[in-house]
C-alpha cells in the first residue's frame, strides 16, 4: 500500500470534521511551538485557553487540512496544488519552511489519537510530507525566499 492510501485510509473522520481536527491542530501547535502563534496575525494576542473553542481557530484549521487532503489525493502529482500555497505563504505570510514540518508533526499527532492512525500511516504522513516540504522548498528558493 502506498503511503498515501495508508494515511488516506484513516482520513474519513479528519473530512468528516475538518473544523473539529483543524481545531485541535492549531490550538495544539500553538501549545506545543508557541513561537507560531504569533504567525497567524488574527491568533497572536488569543489566549491559549481560548483556542480550542474558537470558531475563527477552527475555520483556518479546516483550511489546513482541506488542503492536506487534496495533496494527499493527488498522489504525488501535487504542483499545480502546491506552487500557489507556496507561493503566498513565500511572498505575503513570509512563512519559514521549518513551520511546515512542525505542523506536520503535529498532524501526524492528532490523526495518531483521534482518527486512527497507526504507526505505520504515522511513518507514512512523515514520508508524504517530507516530499511535500521539499518541493515548497524548491518553490521557495525560485521565488528567492530563504524563510
Amino acid at each position: 500500500m502506498s503511503d498515501f492510501d495508508l494515511v488516506l485510509k484513516c482520513w474519513g473522520p479528519v473530512e468528516a470534521d475538518y473544523a473539529a481536527y483543524g481545531g485541535l491542530v492549531l490550538t495544539r501547535l500553538f501549545t506545543e511551538h508557541p513561537d507560531t502563534q504569533k504567525l497567524f496575525p488574527k491568533f497572536s494576542g488569543m489566549a491559549r485557553g481560548d483556542m480550542a473553542a474558537d470558531a475563527g481557530v477552527s475555520a483556518h484549521g479546516a483550511t489546513v487540512l482541506r488542503k492536506l487532503g487534496e495533496l494527499l489525493k493527488a498522489r504525488g502529482s501535487h504542483a499545480s496544488i502546491l506552487k500557489p500555497l507556496a507561493h503566498s505563504h513565500a511572498t505575503k505570510h513570509k512563512i519559514a519552511i521549518d513551520n511546515f514540518r512542525l505542523i506536520a508533526e503535529v498532524i501526524g499527532k492528532v490523526m495518531a489519537e483521534k482518527a486512527g492512525l497507526d504507526a505505520a500511516g504515522q511513518q507514512a504522513l512523515r514520508n508524504v510530507m517530507a516530499v511535500v516540504v521539499t518541493d515548497i522548498e524548491a518553490d521557495y528558493k525560485q521565488l528567492g525566499f530563504t524563510g
